[in-house]
């Protein structure tokens, strides 16, 4: 057996956790966008607070899955400890500043339908040559979401 066969590799991502101040509203801007409520849960206890560096954690989630099935987003309110504010005005070149991005089709009414839920356009719609409809927006929470239209 060489070195090789004795690493450790990644089987697939499994999840991207988002810290949410209104945990409530970002479930429904991603349902509004197509993900589906996998499941919820409060966590705490030792165990919790072993795992993330904190003491005294509350926190609910709620998983969200991507409609292929492969892709799923948790969504994390902390009750305790309180969450530290960040900026959610950052530009997207912020370090440590990250966006999701997803696949879509009609983006039109896909940005129609998730206005009522406070999304905005960073900058414009734009045509990336003749591959791809492209647009970043801010979500809940400032989180920057891009959506991506395959065309042509």
């Amino acid at each position: 057996m060489n070195d090789t066969d004795k690493r450790g590799t990644v089987q697939r991502l499994d999840n991207i956790a988002i810290v949410v101040d209104d945990l409530a509203a970002a479930k429904a801007f991603f349902a509004e966008l197509g993900l589906e409520l996998e499941g919820e849960a409060t966590v705490e206890g030792s165990v919790v607070d072993r795992l993330v560096g904190l003491g005294g954690v509350r926190s609910d989630i709620a998983m969200m899955r991507t409609p292929d099935g492969h892709g799923r987003l948790e969504l994390t309110k902390y009750h305790t400890p309180p969450s530290r504010d960040g900026d959610p005005h950052a530009p997207a070149n912020t370090l440590g500043a990250h966006r999701v991005m997803f696949a879509v089709e009609n983006m039109e009414d896909v940005l129609e339908r998730l206005r009522p839920h406070g999304a905005e356009l960073l900058g414009e719609l734009v045509q990336y040559e003749n591959s791809y409809r492209l647009c970043y927006l801010r979500g809940p929470a400032g989180i920057l979401v891009a959506l991506a239209e395959q065309i042509g």
